[in-house]
């Protein structure tokens, strides 16, 4: 089971993916710009307008987390998750209103609400049209996903309970249809 969860900044992708992963006793698979910037001793907006120019930064990001999610058996909580991982079973978009993720952004990374409101702004767009110019990827086109969750409703638990019924009924279904499979693999023999 492979479950891909994303949205944009500050929309609780990370929180939600790690309670989901928990509960269904699934890797999690989560790297982050965050941590890549704070390593080469960059402030986050810093490295997102590095990568805008160095496409290259991406292409590796991406390429790990692809091989990564090869593995299996695992949720994986980033932006691009439930494009580049093309055998996903469930593709989940977390949406909340700009005044929610701001003051959560606020919150978490110690900042003024109109600093996190300006910051999510920018590296929203930011991401948007790189990953437009990079793959041919609009971040706000959701058609090919089972579940879009207003995670400013739903706090990380109800909404990780979400995703988990849903992830439980698909590997029921899939166990029927494998039980299907053998009933008519028996009466083919017969």
């Amino acid at each position: 089971m492979i479950i891909c969860i994303s949205g944009l900044s500050g929309s609780g992708k990370n929180s939600v993916g790690r309670l989901v992963a928990e509960k269904l006793g699934l890797r999690l698979i989560d790297p982050t710009f965050k941590t890549i910037a704070a390593k080469q001793k960059m402030s986050l907006l810093d490295f997102h307008k590095k990568a805008e120019h160095e496409h290259s930064i991406d292409k590796k990001f991406d390429a790990a987390l692809i091989a990564d999610a090869k593995k299996g058996n695992c949720v994986v909580s980033t932006w691009l998750g439930p494009w580049m991982i093309k055998n996903a079973d469930i593709k989940v978009w977390l949406y909340a209103p700009a005044s929610a993720r701001a003051s959560r952004v606020a919150a978490r990374d110690g900042m003024k609400p109109d600093e996190a409101a300006r910051h999510i702004s920018e590296r929203d767009e930011s991401n948007r049209l790189r990953y437009l110019e990079i793959y041919k990827i609009d971040i706000y086109d959701h058609s090919g996903f089972e579940l879009v969750i207003n995670s400013e409703r739903f706090m990380p638990e109800e909404s990780s309970n979400i995703i988990v019924a849903a992830a439980m009924g698909k590997m029921k279904k899939k166990g029927a249809s494998k039980g299907a499979k053998k009933q008519a693999a028996k009466k083919k023999k017969r």
